[in-house]
């Protein structure tokens, strides 16, 4: 066992690496009325070559490493259509976008592709949340929508482990 999966199993249970379930694609910003476009879309890609997992929570407006913060995310049926849902920042890919992983509240317990956060004050009815390491976003910083919470070093430690682990980024 590599010490990342040591460091995940002591803070949050067995992990097991998974290999990605599915092709990976870019996803086409929405087209359709009513829905987000441009500059402030956020969209699905393919994770990228190299990333620092860096945790820098700030309050400041801006999406740090380590925070938890909403957005609009497209549905993962891939054809346009979306909603706000809360995303954890993982790293900066340049001066206005970042990365991330989406969070759910449907509970994902053996999912390989799903980490367990718990609960946090992100979610205002208190329930626990998983986040999927699977897919990775590029936020831009105009379409966040808020702040919701910076994640605990440790829960982010957890989360970063298992990324660094399952695609071989660094960490900070």
């Amino acid at each position: 066992m590599g010490t990342a999966s040591r460091l995940f199993s002591a803070l949050l249970g067995p992990f097991r690496p998974a290999t990605p379930s599915r092709p990976r694609r870019n996803v086409s910003p929405p087209s359709q009325p009513g829905q987000r476009l441009g500059e402030t879309t956020t969209v699905e890609v393919d994770p990228p070559r190299h990333l620092t997992l860096a945790y820098a929570p700030e309050r400041d407006g801006a999406p740090d490493g380590g925070e938890i913060v909403w957005t609009w995310v497209p549905y993962e049926e891939r054809d346009g259509r979306g909603k706000d849902r809360p995303v954890l920042i993982i790293g900066r890919a340049d001066a206005t976008r970042s990365y991330a992983v989406r969070l759910t509240s449907k509970p994902h317990a053996g999912d390989r592709d799903y980490l367990a956060l718990g609960a946090g004050e992100w979610d205002p009815q208190g329930r626990p949340s998983w986040v999927d390491i699977e897919q990775i976003y590029l936020v831009q910083e105009s379409g966040m929508r808020r702040e919701a919470a910076a994640l605990d070093r440790r829960r982010f430690d957890a989360v970063a482990a298992a990324l660094a682990q399952r695609y071989g980024w660094g960490r900070d």
